[in-house]
């Protein structure tokens, strides 16, 4: 049974009160039925030699001996995975992780999960749910509490919502990342006190649902190329701005199909150089701000809007100015790293339930007289190897997320690197899970064929695969040979 919305909240208003304090303790006794499922409670073989090795290290794992000797018709159940406070040391550092994980996992399961399927079906934006996940104070999840935010969140907490909400539903995740992380967490960052105290309470309930227009028709990844302007009522003591063109591929441009979105931080340029841009805040019924058209049919993502929006002759006053004039492209780059960073956790939540579903499929199908799937090599090297990646992934997800500093820019290689990694490696394991379960894969009744066509996206937004080729080798030849890598 999922807990009340009401004990929820309390949940999580333990969690920011430890967040804030600093603490580890006071929430771990909160966890509820999720911490207790994960417990391992079956045999764990722990080494019979090396008295060095610590006791969570024993506890944690199989001999090799052990292992490779064990009777493949033996159904005693053995662990030899990681128990549950090593994955804690990775993906739940504090208690007040652990919690965080454990009330998503709950609103998933209970409400996210029941209606993924019809929603993306139907290529539908779930508005309702959306404001239920508000109700738990994580659409604001870093954003401070005097600006109506929950001020839970750290590059981990952001990592563990958009790892629990892909693993059901990735197309209602990605325009929660529109919205949480392009939209409000930017302003948070970027905006003043003033724009701060008018649009993120709002933003922060949901009362307000927008998102960030960046690209365009002829500028993606190419994204100074950019071609809408904004143009000044007066050079030197500008009162307003007139803002002129087109965004494209924008999510959560439209949420009913017939008009745009609430809000929008909208990219324009101001300047003759490539880099002279400014960030402005537009609202929805701004005159000459206008939906174009709702893009449909898209491979994946289908329950996440996505469109073209007009901007014809907008004018928007001066106080709509995010940052400094032409000085856009450091709040692009703030962003851009924990963009990267939700958009990697979401690929880790992809493989995580195509691993689950493969895996239950491969104990529960018989074929050619043996009682399930994992008889076979072919399906051992699908399942195996997908488990490695999965795991390799979700490591270098965590471990990004411990060093990212949501206030500042400089960890742009491993944001580059774990979104290159973690997006090309969800597709493969959801084509493995297509694989294992055969015609069964390929329809909609089962998950996976839905979860393949959604994390192609992943190697395109935020960054195509090749784009992060390049930012990747131009970091690393700024090391130079004298930086060791660690």
């Amino acid at each position: 049974m999922m807990r009340s919305s009401s004990s929820q909240m309390l949940l999580l208003r333990q969690c920011r009160r430890q967040f804030q304090r600093g603490g580890t303790t006071a929430v771990a006794t909160s966890l509820g039925r999720r911490t207790a499922a994960t417990t391992t409670t079956s045999t764990t073989i722990i080494p019979k030699q090396g008295a060095l090795v610590s006791a969570p290290l024993r506890a944690g794992f199989a001999t090799v001996a052990d292992h490779d000797n064990h009777d493949d018709n033996d159904t005693t159940t053995t662990s030899i995975l990681p128990t549950t406070s090593m994955n804690d040391l990775l993906f739940n550092p504090t208690p007040e992780h652990a919690a965080l994980r454990s009330v998503l996992q709950d609103f998933v399961a209970d409400r996210v999960e029941p209606q993924a399927i019809a929603y993306n079906e139907r290529e539908e934006f779930n508005i309702d749910l959306f404001g239920e996940l508000a109700g738990l104070g994580v659409v604001g999840l870093t954003v401070p509490e005097q600006y109506g935010g929950s001020g839970l969140g750290d590059a981990t907490a952001v990592a563990i919502l958009h790892e629990e909400l892909s693993y059901s539903d990735p197309a209602f995740c990605l325009s929660y990342l529109a919205h949480s992380l392009l939209l409000t967490h930017n302003l948070a960052i970027n905006g003043n006190d003033a724009q701060r105290q008018k649009y993120l309470p709002a933003c922060s309930t949901a009362e307000l649902i927008g998102g960030m227009a960046m690209s365009e028709p002829n500028a993606g990844t190419d994204v100074l190329g950019m071609q809408t302007t904004a143009t000044p009522d007066n050079e030197q003591h500008p009162t307003q701005w007139t803002l002129q063109g087109t965004k494209l591929w924008i999510t959560n441009g439209t949420l009913d199909g017939q008009t745009t979105g609430g809000l929008f931080l909208v990219y324009a340029k101001t300047g003759p150089q490539r880099t002279d841009v400014t960030l402005f805040l537009v609202e929805k019924d701004t005159p000459g701000f206008s939906l174009g058209q709702q893009i449909k049919q898209k491979l994946g993502m289908r329950a996440s809007p996505t469109a073209e929006l007009v901007l014809d002759n907008v004018v928007v006053p001066h106080a709509n100015v995010v940052g400094p004039v032409n000085g856009a492209t450091l709040c692009m780059m703030r962003n851009l790293e924990i963009e990267r960073l939700g958009l990697a956790a979401m690929a880790i939540g992809i493989a995580r339930r195509c691993l689950d579903d493969m895996k239950a499929y491969a104990g529960d199908r018989a074929a050619f007289g043996q009682r399930n799937l994992y008889r076979f090599g072919q399906v051992q090297q699908l399942l195996a190897e997908s488990y490695a990646n999965y795991r390799a992934g979700k490591a270098y997800v965590y471990g990004t997320a411990r060093a990212l500093d949501l206030h500042s820019t400089g960890n742009t290689l491993d944001a580059d690197g774990v979104k290159l990694y973690s997006a090309t490696m969800a597709k493969q394991v959801a084509d493995a899970a297509i694989q294992v379960l055969g015609g069964n894969g390929y329809v909609g009744e089962y998950n996976v064929e839905r979860l393949w066509r959604d994390a192609k996206l992943l190697e395109i937004g935020g960054g195509t695969n090749q784009s992060h080729h390049k930012n990747m080798a131009r970091d690393l030849e700024k090391m130079g040979a004298a930086t060791k890598l660690e």
